[in-house]
């Protein structure tokens, strides 16, 4: 693929693996399973297209309220699969990062993150971020009392306060904003996923179901992507003479 306007950074909202596993009359924790597979595969084309950044919504705070056997299985299936797949992602250079809350998880699953995000550190590709128990909305709240604690120190001054400061404090601060925000299963809504840093990106819904994602439904994104023109607020023949 030609790599004119390939995004630097594309984030996923991973859903349907429990209508995947349903439509079988599986449990859900199959569908989950299997939605491995889609993340093992959508890893390796963005590293093969050029994307640098690749952001999956892995858990959202809210999935805490699920039935406690699936965020159990899902806590079994997470450390299963980051065992599995650490030298994997190591041979193909993809740097291993993560957002969210980490504090509420099992010790057994932090362990074995911590151990897989130092493993890659030193990777220089593809960098991959697990969002877990992740919430945008979390995320900025933990910003505001940040800034607020260092304008009370003095370390802050209010009136220098911009959006680059508050940038500072997101857990994203380390990486681009997304150019491109795909979610799977034909829901069309952010879900609390990357608010403030998806104020201007393309957003493409697909009816496919995160265990059906392949290279086909990751390119067929992409392409999408290509066809558009962002204009972040400017109109068509500003952008056009911009580039002329």
């Amino acid at each position: 693929m030609n790599e004119m306007k390939i995004p630097e950074h594309i984030a996923i909202i991973m859903d349907g693996n429990g209508r995947w596993a349903k439509k079988l009359g599986l449990n859900r924790i199959f569908g989950h399973k299997t939605g491995v597979k889609a993340v093992r595969e959508t890893v390796e084309i963005c590293g093969e297209i050029g994307v640098k950044y690749l952001t999956l919504y892995a858990f959202s705070m809210e999935n805490w309220s699920r039935p406690s056997d699936e965020v159990e299985a899902l806590m079994s299936l997470l450390i299963e699969s980051i065992v599995k797949e650490t030298a994997e992602l190591n041979r193909n250079n993809v740097q291993l990062r993560t957002i969210g809350n980490l504090s509420v998880f099992p010790e057994n699953v932090t362990v074995k993150l911590n151990q897989a995000i130092e493993f890659t550190s030193k990777n220089t590709g593809l960098v991959l971020t697990l969002a877990l128990s992740y919430g945008s909305r979390w995320e900025i709240t933990e910003a505001v009392k940040e800034i607020a604690t260092k304008v009370t120190t003095g370390e802050i001054k209010p009136e220098s306060i911009n959006e680059n400061v508050i940038e500072q404090y997101l857990t994203t601060y380390n990486m681009p904003d997304p150019e491109l925000i795909i979610r799977t299963s034909g829901e069309q809504r952010l879900s609390n996923f990357l608010l403030w840093q998806g104020a201007y990106s393309e957003l493409y819904f697909t009816a496919v179901l995160w265990p059906d994602f392949r290279k086909k439904d990751l390119l067929e994104a992409v392409d999408e992507y290509r066809k558009r023109e962002r204009r972040f607020g400017k109109t068509g023949e500003q952008i056009k003479q911009e580039k002329d």
